[in-house]
């Protein structure tokens, strides 16, 4: 199993609690290694369900991508995949608005890289920015939150809003280094025949 594979299992592990997976997830022509999806819904009442005073729903899709290298290029296809399949196909179903009540949606890329990234790219992953409402926001508003994780290194790259992401990400990135190393060592350590 590689480091990337090692590393992505253990987000896996710990979204799992929270989030709904699909490994080999399936958007547009693009196989994805994982898609996980978070759906939260709270109400205010009076005296009775039926006294509804209002409810909000909120939801949060994230996309797990591995790549050798984030190149700018390759974040102008983040953003044509936003515009072209996840916001019409997540956010929307397909139809003209979300759902009532709809609040917020999030579409969340998760680019786990085999090299660090470049000192340009980087700064244009801090950038990159996409928000759009729904009838003057009465029908919520999407949010596009981006994440680059290096492989070699452990540096997490994210944009504004996803800036609450980098801890996450890097505390699995050296837990992932810890399970490794250890592997390694006990396959070391089993390897070796003992003559006489």
């Amino acid at each position: 199993m590689s480091f990337t594979d090692s590393y992505l299992k253990e987000l896996l592990r710990r979204y799992q609690a929270n989030f709904d997976i699909t490994e080999n997830f399936k958007l547009g022509d693009k196989l994805y290694p994982a898609y996980a999806w978070f759906y939260s819904l709270s109400e205010k009442y009076v005296l009775k369900k039926e006294a509804k005073l209002w409810a909000i729903r909120a939801y949060e899709h994230v996309l797990f991508i591995e790549e050798d290298q984030l190149t700018q290029e390759k974040l102008l296809d983040l953003m044509d995949v936003i515009k072209d399949y996840a916001e019409p196909e997540l956010v929307r179903k397909n139809n003209k608005y979300p759902e009532k009540d709809h609040m917020c949606s999030y579409i969340t890329f998760v680019v786990l890289t085999s090299r660090d990234t470049d000192a340009q790219t980087a700064k244009a992953i801090k950038k990159f920015n996409y928000d759009k409402g729904y009838l003057f926001n009465f029908r919520g508003h999407c949010e596009a939150r981006l994440a680059a994780v290096s492989m070699e290194s452990g540096q997490v790259i994210t944009n504004r809003s996803g800036k609450d992401m980098k801890s996450l990400l890097e505390d699995a990135h050296i837990k992932t280094v810890d399970i490794v190393k250890t592997q390694t060592e006990a396959a070391t350590d089993d390897s070796y025949e003992f003559v006489s």
